[in-house]
């Protein structure tokens, strides 16, 4: 299992989209905080070399990746089940999978571009989301992690379909939530889906490609795993239903 110390001891967390810069950051601080993590990516060398590090950085950790078709709803669904009877449990799910699309003018739009990130924005949460629940909702402190964008509340006119997806992605995360707060008793739920809010994000290997770039409002990915990873520190009540803002709210 785990390390055995840390404020996440003995969680079991699946990280979506775990081999980018973020899943990176976010499978280090998920491991040191003592969780179980177990990643998936669409690219199994980048999701190796994701998991590694994280094993290598904190050596009693357990930290897997698995390959995983988040386009399909069947194989998510294994995924999820596969991991509750491996670790008896699972406490929460970090939807990380991105993708971006855009053009110079609202006329410009491809539509081709929102054919993509419908499924890579909508369609992973959806089904992420349809798997998880039950398990989610099963764990004392089940939580499901989205990961949005600031353009979803103000769309630029050559962000349309980028805007439209993450859009749709929030309001996909906040029903579950209410789905949440109905199926909990009296007590209100345990479990909570919420949304973390960045304008963009932003990594070393960004900062070398680009040293006089100021990145204004960027969130750097080690201030979002620690975000993240704060989610379990707050009550069902303070998150569920919520969007915690990394960034200025537009």
């Amino acid at each position: 299992m785990g390390n055995g110390n840390g404020a996440l001891s003995g969680s079991v967390i699946a990280v979506a989209g775990a081999g980018g810069p973020a899943g990176r950051a976010t499978l280090l601080r998920l491991a040191e905080a003592g969780a179980v993590v177990v990643g998936s990516d669409s690219n199994p060398e980048r999701l190796a070399e994701a998991v590694d590090a994280a094993r290598y950085a904190h050596g009693g950790a357990t930290v897997v990746g698995e390959k995983v078709d988040l386009l399909d709803l069947q194989s998510t669904r294994d995924w999820a089940e596969h991991i509750e009877k491996e670790f008896g449990r699972v406490d929460g799910l970090v939807h990380l999978v991105g993708g971006w699309r855009g053009g110079s003018a609202f006329t410009h739009t491809g539509l081709s571009d929102w054919d993509l990130l419908e499924r890579l924005l909508i369609r992973t949460v959806q089904h992420t989301s349809l798997a998880f629940f039950d398990a989610l909702q099963r764990s004392d402190r089940g939580r499901y992690v989205l990961i949005s964008a600031a353009g979803a509340s103000r769309p630029t006119a050559g962000n349309a379909a980028y805007a439209a997806a993450k859009a749709a992605a929030e309001a996909w995360t906040l029903a579950m939530a209410d789905g949440f707060r109905k199926t909990a008793g009296e007590g209100g739920p345990a479990s909570a889906a919420t949304i973390l809010v960045v304008k963009a994000l932003v990594h070393d290997a960004m900062r070398a490609e680009r040293p006089h770039a100021q990145f204004a409002g960027f969130t750097d990915v080690e201030d979002l795993a620690e975000a993240i990873a704060g989610v379990w520190e707050k009550s069902a009540a303070e998150v569920n239903g919520n969007r915690l803002w990394l960034t200025e709210k537009p």
